[in-house]
């Protein structure tokens, strides 16, 4: 029962983050940001979120309750906040591009 929860959450993150993926971005209209996000995976220029998500949660462990899609240097950013056993948050930024954990930026805080 539980594992369905986490798959029914995630589903409904993942649809969350295709309807409104950035909420950080000032330098791109939030009308566009889902349109972006599809032409840059279709493109190859970014990963999938299904797989930055195995990232995460290889690396973190906890459940994510936000994801947004930001731009940061000149690189496509997931952002994740994620939230842990102990009941801490914790920031998470992916580098969307190549489907790394971004340490000392955002990666880990």
């Amino acid at each position: 029962m539980k594992s369905s929860l986490k798959f029914m959450a995630m589903a409904g993150l993942c649809g969350l983050l295709l309807a409104c993926p950035s909420t950080a971005r000032a330098d791109v209209d939030d009308d566009g940001d889902h349109d972006r996000a599809r032409d840059l995976y279709e493109r190859g220029e970014i990963e999938g979120l299904s797989t930055i998500l195995g990232v995460v949660h290889a690396a973190v462990p906890g459940d994510i309750v936000a994801v947004d899609f930001i731009h940061i240097a000149d690189r496509w950013v997931y952002r994740f906040q994620v939230v842990g056993a102990d009941g801490h948050r914790r920031i998470v930024d992916v580098d969307a591009g190549a489907g790394v954990l971004m340490r000392g930026e955002g990666g880990d805080r």
